[in-house]
């Protein structure tokens, strides 16, 4: 028999996004919201570096939307816990720039949902292609995703857009 404390809530969906915060040991993350690296694969590549990452990240309410980023690995978010979660991807669409910046290029947008529902057009698991443009959005008082990354995250592989970006559409 499971023993329960005093405390205990039959869902973790009912918790303040803070005792999530702290049970997970998560941090701020420079994007918004919090996370905390659980994996980092020991096995690297000819450049040392690792095959795969793993992290949580936890967005706070629909006003804490996360920065216009890319990374340069494929990346795959996985729902976890809480309210469903938006994510606005932006594909750099090929030969589109004057200037060969990737923030001057036109991009396809589209929009996924992370969440429980897969009968409410909801995603357990969305994938990311390397070098998309990506922000998330809780789309209530807060979400718990994970993120796998492959190969693993490097901050040299990181790209934050400017303040004020939204990519162009065709």
């Amino acid at each position: 028999m499971t023993s329960k404390s005093k405390n205990d809530d039959p869902s973790i969906n009912s918790r303040p996004a803070s005792d999530i915060i702290q049970q997970l040991g998560l941090t701020p993350h420079p994007e918004k919201g919090y996370f905390k690296e659980t994996f980092r694969d020991g096995t690297t590549d000819s450049n040392n570096r690792s095959y795969s990452t793993q992290i949580y990240y936890l967005l706070e309410g629909s006003d804490d939307t996360s920065h216009w980023h890319r990374v340069d690995a494929t990346e795959v978010w996985h729902y976890y816990a809480g309210a469903p979660l938006s994510l606005e991807l932006a594909a750099p669409i090929a030969n589109s720039s004057s200037s060969g910046a990737a923030t001057d290029r036109k991009h396809d947008t589209k929009l996924a949902t992370l969440g429980p529902d897969i009968f409410s057009e909801q995603q357990p698991q969305v994938v990311i292609d390397r070098n998309v443009w990506q922000r998330a959005k809780s789309l209530g008082n807060w979400t718990l995703v994970g993120c796998s990354v492959a190969p693993a995250f490097v901050e040299s592989g990181f790209e934050m857009g400017p303040p004020g970006w939204e990519p162009g559409n065709k």
